[in-house]
């Protein structure tokens, strides 16, 4: 039977708007990450339209709410998601430029295209130090953008961190049960052979593994949710999502799709009649067992 991403595949390669393979020399995947520098990919869902559906990778399965300010068709809220040809190498990413509207949707739109020439490197530092200087030279009165890139490596688990400047990451832990922040420093760092690691020369960002164990789930978010109120004009916050996610009936552990839903539904309650004050984007992404139901 074939794969779930696969058919996803075919179809982002029969759309207009994914970019082509680009097939590069060498000799091919190997039997580690040192066949794996330099891939064709494909782009398979990106953008800062307005979004609320799943995703399928190979060993991740996830959701992609984004909601857009006011009445906006898109904004400066940029999520991609990447994978490689042969299905080892996927990548996560979510970019938040400041304000909103249509000229922070053009600046989005740069920031995707500067992720979309470093789909095919499993080493994140050449995609930061790009970002980095696209942020430097974006950077015009109150403009600015962060970022958060994640990398998945399907044979072993392991997952790749860099986070630009933007906020931290949700991490659910399945084997214990305990929600708690994927940082810099976090406590779950492995050392990875023939891949440098800590701070990434020519920025002020750290590229950081961990083990991303088989039920696991990330949540990645833009201030925009965070910083939303309520009728009383009282500020959600960080510890405020991560209690909405603690406090949800549905278990993290069920699929991501109805985990995030319930998170949206209960946001949306929190918030009340508040107006809506920013562009709000999440993406949930799960590890999957090997037969592709959790353990």
């Amino acid at each position: 039977m074939t794969p779930t991403w696969v058919t996803h595949l075919a179809r982002t390669m029969a759309r207009a708007r994914a970019p082509e393979p680009r097939e590069k020399s060498g000799d091919g995947m190997g039997k580690s990450r040192e066949g794996v520098a330099r891939l064709a990919c494909f782009e398979l869902w990106g953008g800062n339209s307005k979004a609320a559906h799943p995703i399928e990778l190979p060993g991740l399965q996830g959701w992609i709410s984004c909601t857009p300010f006011g009445h906006a068709t898109s904004g400066g809220d940029v999520h991609y998601v990447s994978v490689c040809s042969k299905g080892q190498v996927s990548r996560v990413a979510l970019a938040d430029v400041a304000g909103h509207g249509e000229f922070a949707s053009s600046v989005a739109e740069r920031l995707r295209w500067v992720l979309q020439q470093h789909t095919d490197n499993w080493d994140q530092s050449a995609l930061m130090r790009e970002l980095n200087d696209a942020f430097k030279r974006d950077v015009n009165g109150l403009q600015f953008a962060t970022a958060v890139v994640l990398g998945f490596y399907f044979g072993t688990g392991e997952l790749l961190f860099t986070n630009a400047g933007h906020l931290p990451l949700l991490w659910y832990h399945a084997k214990t049960g305990v929600w708690d922040w994927l940082e810099d420093q976090t406590p779950y760092a492995k050392k990875m052979a023939d891949l440098p690691l800590g701070l990434i020369s020519g920025t002020t960002y750290a590229q950081t593994a961990v083990e991303f164990s088989r039920g696991d789930m990330l949540l990645l978010y833009t201030d925009g949710v965070t910083e939303s109120r309520n009728e009383n004009r009282e500020e959600l916050g960080h510890e405020g999502l991560l209690a909405l996610a603690r406090g949800l009936t549905i278990s993290p552990r069920e699929e991501p799709v109805g985990f995030g839903r319930a998170l949206v539904a209960r946001l949306k309650r929190f918030q009340g009649s508040g107006a809506q004050r920013d562009d709000q984007t999440l993406v949930l992404i799960q590890r999957q067992a090997e037969n592709g139901q959790l353990d």
